[in-house]
């Protein structure tokens, strides 16, 4: 029963669509009209600017954080944070209030390894934010950050609970990222503007 607790309060708390609601809140419009269409911090940042883009990825974050830390507190430690974690990320990417179709997982899986390996987490951010810097396609460097994340469990010899869910989370993204992998391999992927764009304008690239 208290597995059951765990993972059905874990996936609410991951299924919340909080790009949806600081599009609405923000600019009264829906981020699946928009853009990418994708449910991620990055199409935000790209429809509405840094400021409400910057505000989905901490609360896409968050919900990784909650699903831990239900986990941790009902299951002990162990798999119980691992579950928690990972069934906030399925929430993320499969929400049930958006007919099991939302986004890549890659700020709420941060959220999760911020909770269970917080060094890994500098690492694999910056890992991110150097691919990105350098190449301008996010795609790219949640992909790469994330291939990363079960190869640096593995190298600072973290726990099985934890590497399985590096393993399966990394996978996720990876997943998840498909269309952007086809993309990136015949050149037609969108890059990331540093300056705000107007949805009109993100919607014609």
């Amino acid at each position: 029963m208290t597995y059951l607790m765990v993972i059905f309060a874990a996936y609410l708390a991951g299924s919340i669509p909080s790009a949806i609601i600081v599009g609405k809140l923000w600019k009264g419009i829906d981020v699946r009209q928009h853009g990418s269409g994708n449910i991620g911090a990055t199409n935000v940042f790209r429809v509405l600017g840094a400021g409400p883009g910057a505000v989905v990825l901490c609360l896409d974050a968050l919900k990784g954080v909650i699903g831990v830390y239900f986990g941790m507190v009902w299951l002990g430690g162990g798999w119980g944070p691992v579950l928690g974690g990972l069934i906030a990320v399925a929430g993320h990417n499969w929400p049930i209030w958006l007919s099991f179709k939302g986004g890549r997982g890659v700020a709420t899986g941060l959220g999760v390894i911020l909770m269970l390996v917080p060094k890994i987490t500098v690492i694999v951010t910056c890992v991110f934010a150097l691919v990105v810097y350098f190449t301008r396609y996010v795609s790219l460097g949640s992909i790469i950050a994330a291939l990363s994340v079960p190869l640096l469990m593995l190298l600072f010899h973290e726990t099985l609970p934890v590497l399985i869910f590096g393993l399966v989370a990394s996978s996720f993204v990876v997943i998840r990222h498909r269309a952007n992998i086809g993309r990136l391999l015949n050149g037609t992927e969108l890059k990331i503007s540093w300056g705000k764009e107007s949805s009109s304008d993100a919607e014609k690239r």
